[in-house]
C-alpha cells in the first residue's frame, strides 16, 4: 500500500476542505465499520493518507478500519517529527548566527560607513526603527509639507509614544501650516500629553530625524523612497546644531489652542511668502516652501498687491523691495 503523504488536504475529491472529509469519505467509513471492512477499490485517497484503513491480511483486496485515536499514530507521527526536526534546526541556525553577529558588531565598531544610502520604504522603515529603537537620550526630528497624511500619523504616533515612554526626549519642528490641520494637531495633541515637545516654522528646509547625537537620516536626493543615514560624528553634529539654531527661532504649539494662526505666525508667513517673491520664485515653488496650497499662496500676493497698488507681479516685487514691507 502506498501512502499519500504529500496532500495537505484531508480528501482529494472536490467537496473536502482542508479540515473536514468530503460526505463520501465520511460514509466509506461508516460503512466499513458497520461491514467490517471495504474493497480497495472503493476506499477514498483521504482514508489511506490519514490511516483509518489497513489492509486485510485475510481478505487480500480489501481494507479494513481502524479507530481515528490508533490512526492518530501513523498520520501525526512524520508531521510531529519534522517539526521537532525544524525547531532543533531554528535553534541551531540561531547559534550560528550568533557568532556570526558577535563578529561583524566586533569588525563594524571599529569601521562603521559615515554614509549609507537606502532605497525603498522598507529598508529605510527598518533603518528607522532600528535606529529609533536603540535612541536613549533624544530624539530630533523636522518634518516639512505642512500637514501630514493620516495614515502616515497612524503609523507614526505608536512608535512615537513608545520611544516617549522610554524617557527619550523628542523635539519636533512642523511648519506653521499644520495648526490648521486637524490630523496633525490631533497626532500633536496626543504626543505633547505624553511629554513630547512640538514648534512651528513658517519654512522647514528639508526632513530630518536625529537619534542621539549618534545618527541621522536625510534624503537622499529628490528621488521618493531615498534617504542617506549619516554616522560621521561631524555631520551629525553640524545637523544637530542646525536643528538646534531652528529650534530657537520656532514657536511652540500649545495642544489646547485653537486651530488658528497668531499675528507672530501669520506675518511670520507672509514675510516668508514675499520675500520668495522678490526673489521670483512661482506660486509652486513657494506653495512648497511654506508648506500651503498655490490657492493660499495667491491670496497673500492678491491681499499685498492691493495694498501696494500693484498691477503685475513684477511691479509687486519692486514695490516689495523698496516699501520697507520686508525690514527686521
Amino acid at each position: 500500500m502506498k501512502d499519500d503523504h504529500s496532500s495537505t488536504r484531508a480528501c482529494d475529491c472536490r467537496e473536502s476542505s482542508p479540515d473536514r472529509p468530503c460526505d463520501a469519505a465520511l460514509a466509506a467509513y461508516r460503512r466499513a465499520l458497520v461491514e467490517g471492512d471495504l474493497p480497495q477499490d472503493e476506499v477514498p485517497g483521504c482514508l489511506r493518507s490519514l490511516h483509518l484503513v489497513v489492509e486485510d491480511r485475510d481478505s487480500p483486496g480489501f481494507m479494513i478500519p481502524i479507530s481515528p485515536e490508533t490512526a492518530s499514530f501513523a498520520a501525526l507521527g512524520p508531521i510531529e517529527e519534522a517539526l521537532a526536526r525544524q525547531r532543533r534546526n531554528l535553534r541551531s541556525a540561531r547559534a550560528a548566527l550568533s557568532v556570526f553577529e558577535t563578529l561583524y558588531a566586533d569588525v563594524h565598531r571599529q569601521e562603521q560607513p559615515a554614509l549609507t544610502r537606502l532605497t525603498g520604504h522598507a529598508a529605510i522603515s527598518r533603518a528607522l526603527d532600528a535606529a529609533v529603537g536603540s535612541c536613549h537620550e533624544e530624539l530630533r526630528t523636522a518634518q516639512p509639507g505642512g500637514g501630514r497624511p493620516s495614515h502616515v500619523l497612524g503609523e507614526a504616533l505608536p512608535r512615537d509614544l513608545r520611544t516617549l515612554q522610554r524617557g527619550v526626549r523628542q523635539r519636533t519642528i512642523y511648519q506653521h501650516t499644520v495648526r490648521t490641520h486637524p490630523a496633525t494637531l490631533s497626532y500633536i495633541e496626543q504626543v505633547v500629553a505624553a511629554g513630547a515637545e512640538i514648534r512651528t516654522l513658517a519654512e522647514v528646509v528639508d526632513r530630518l530625524i536625529i537619534c542621539d547625537r549618534d545618527v541621522a537620516f536625510i534624503p537622499f536626493s529628490e528621488e521618493p523612497n531615498t534617504a542617506l543615514r549619516v554616522q560621521h560624528p561631524a555631520l551629525v553634529r553640524f545637523l544637530v546644531k542646525n536643528f538646534d539654531n531652528a529650534w530657537a527661532r520656532s514657536v511652540p504649539v500649545s495642544p489646547d489652542e485653537a486651530p488658528t494662526r497668531s499675528p507672530v505666525i501669520t506675518s511670520d508667513l507672509q514675510r516668508t511668502i514675499l520675500l520668495a517673491v522678490v526673489n521670483g520664485e512661482t506660486d509652486a515653488s513657494i506653495a512648497r516652501r511654506v508648506g500651503m496650497s498655490r490657492r493660499s499662496v495667491a491670496e497673500h500676493m492678491r491681499r499685498v498687491s492691493a495694498q501696494l497698488g500693484s498691477n503685475s507681479r513684477a511691479q509687486l516685487g519692486y514695490l516689495l523691495a523698496t516699501s520697507g514691507l520686508l525690514d527686521p
